[in-house]
């Protein structure tokens, strides 16, 4: 166990120092162990779609993921909501994006549809997948255009389905369960923007059941971390029955014996990576560690009306040892082309670490 620590370890100095000494070599990622499997985690997508422009970018960032299933050993693809910017816009203003909501969720749908039958993925729904502009009512399209039977991998994965405000089993809010090469068993919990307390109890219902006792469970929710590592208290969304970061952690995550991991988006400023980003550890009632992880990029590139987030995506690299988990943030829109190569690496410590699982 102890030879997989020092490889991870000796794999991420190296990283850092050739970054630290000017080396601009490019190479393509590549797992630090042969025996690995990884994860690809992509944030919110709502800037690449509202603009007909930036559709490209987001492609190529599937398309990538598509490509690197087998080099990477992708076994799963998370991503942390607000698909869209507007759930309902008929007419665009131009400013905030260009096209109709209609166009913007089939932005988002054919980009992940190359994804389909190849490797599962599960899609946190965001406040801007809500209402008209964002989260003014709990009406989504989510479902017209992810349904449970579209990616047959997904749909294999599915354990049990939370019903959304029409009282209809939907994707919002499901769980799924996952094997890992190395037999050790997950479970990803995806829960709406900030969950009614249905939702919640309905979540507290899949965990703790006994044929989940024993897994890994992830939780996938658009909103939890602010940038300062603090559960986000209150949000200023015009919907009463909603439970922000705080109450997640007090009424879920906490209590649990089995979440050993919270993954978020939403948060940002304009070219500031730092503030798309989170990460705070904490332990659940079973004395467990809760590695809780907020990662974003939407405001980068331009800000919220540029190009989308530069195609920043996070790799994050099940070890062998099957506790530990390096985390890489790579843009493979930099990475297309020899001269912005360079770029597609980000150097910061916040977006290149690692984490243990109990």
């Amino acid at each position: 166990m102890k030879l997989f620590h020092y490889c991870s370890v000796l794999f991420s100095l190296v990283f850092v120092f050739q970054f630290s000494n000017g080396q601009e070599t490019y190479s393509a990622p590549k797992l630090s162990h042969p025996d690995s499997w990884s994860i690809i985690l992509v944030p919110d997508t709502q800037t690449y779609v509202k603009f007909e422009r930036n559709h490209g970018i987001l492609e190529t960032m599937t398309a990538w993921i598509s490509e690197n299933i087998d080099p990477l050993n992708i076994k799963m693809v998370l991503c942390t909501g607000d698909l869209v910017e507007q759930n309902e816009l008929l007419v665009p203003d131009g400013r905030n994006g260009n096209l109709p909501s209609r166009d913007q969720w089939r932005a988002v749908s054919h980009a992940f549809e190359r994804l389909d039958g190849k490797v599962p993925y599960i899609l946190a729904a965001g406040n801007h997948d809500f209402g008209y502009k964002s989260v003014e009512n709990r009406k989504s399209n989510y479902n017209n255009y992810f349904p449970s039977h579209r990616n047959l991998l997904n749909a294999k994965a599915l354990r049990e389905a939370g019903k959304n405000i029409d009282l209809m089993p939907s994707l919002e809010n499901a769980a799924y369960e996952f094997i890992s090469p190395q037999q050790r068993k997950f479970l990803f919990l995806n829960l709406e923007f900030a969950p009614r307390d249905t939702i919640l109890n309905w979540a507290d219902g899949v965990l703790s059941q006994e044929r989940f006792k024993d897994h890994t469970a992830v939780v996938l929710t658009h909103s939890y971390l602010n940038a300062k590592n603090e559960h986000i208290e209150k949000e200023n969304y015009p919907i009463v029955d909603r439970n922000y970061g705080k109450a997640i952690w007090e009424k879920l995550v906490a209590p649990s014996n089995n979440v050993q991991m919270v993954i978020s988006g939403h948060i940002g400023a304009p070219n500031d990576f730092k503030a798309h980003t989170a990460h705070k550890i904490d332990r659940n009632a079973g004395g467990k560690k809760i590695n809780q992880i907020t990662f974003n990029a939407q405001a980068m590139g331009g800000g919220w009306h540029g190009n989308g987030g530069e195609g920043w995506l996070r790799i994050m690299e099940f070890l062998p040892d099957g506790k530990t988990v390096i985390m890489r943030t790579f843009s493979p829109h930099f990475a297309i082309s020899p001269s912005t190569q360079k770029m597609s690496y980000n150097k910061d410590a916040f977006n290149n670490f690692q984490i243990e699982l109990d």
